[in-house]
């Protein structure tokens, strides 16, 4: 459930992958409450560096403790509930290079973002380009060359394969879908 968010050309600026919303301070340490929008949140850890707002400031994360569906989080160096509202309604950032390795077949979903995405009949269906997320299954858009697009749901019925090292997903169209990608 990690979200991506690219400053700029991945060859040339880091990919940050959205992790928490912080919303407010919360109490008199300098604990902010943070929704969380990751799949791991076990990994949100005091000596955790994170990077916070549009300009992706580096800070690190003091303590983190339970709270409700999220968590309160404090930053090193921000003790008062004055000095922590500065990260008030402010996204939480970590680079995709600094998240662990999945195990093998899993993906985080920036790394899907490009994939060639081929029909299981062999032909070209268009390029993955967004990944929704629902409350059931992920939704993959899927940029046809003529610009349209094509919502596929990402379930095993009709996410084939994932071949990252050719940048290929097949899949199979399920009858229900046909009628949306026929030009």
């Amino acid at each position: 459930m990690t979200t991506e968010t690219n400053s700029g050309s991945p060859q040339s600026e880091p990919i940050y992958l959205a992790i928490g919303f912080l919303r407010r301070p919360h109490g008199v340490q300098g604990e902010v409450i943070m929704d969380l929008h990751t799949d791991f949140p076990d990994r949100i850890k005091p000596g955790r560096k994170v990077y916070v707002g549009e300009k992706h400031e580096a800070f690190t994360i003091g303590a983190v403790r339970p709270h409700a569906d999220g968590m309160l989080v404090k930053m090193r160096g921000f003790d008062t509930p004055e000095s922590s509202g500065r990260f008030r309604n402010q996204w939480v950032y970590v680079r995709s290079n600094e998240v662990p390795a999945l195990p093998e077949g899993k993906y985080y979903k920036h790394e899907l973002i490009g994939l060639t995405v081929m029909v299981d009949d062999g032909s070209a269906l268009g390029v993955l380009n967004e990944v929704l997320e629902t409350g059931a299954n992920d939704v993959y858009v899927i940029q046809k060359e003529n610009g349209k697009e094509v919502l596929l749901p990402a379930i095993p019925d009709v996410v084939l394969d994932v071949n990252m090292t050719d940048r290929v997903m097949k899949v199979h169209i399920i009858d229900g879908l046909l009628d949306d990608i026929k030009p």
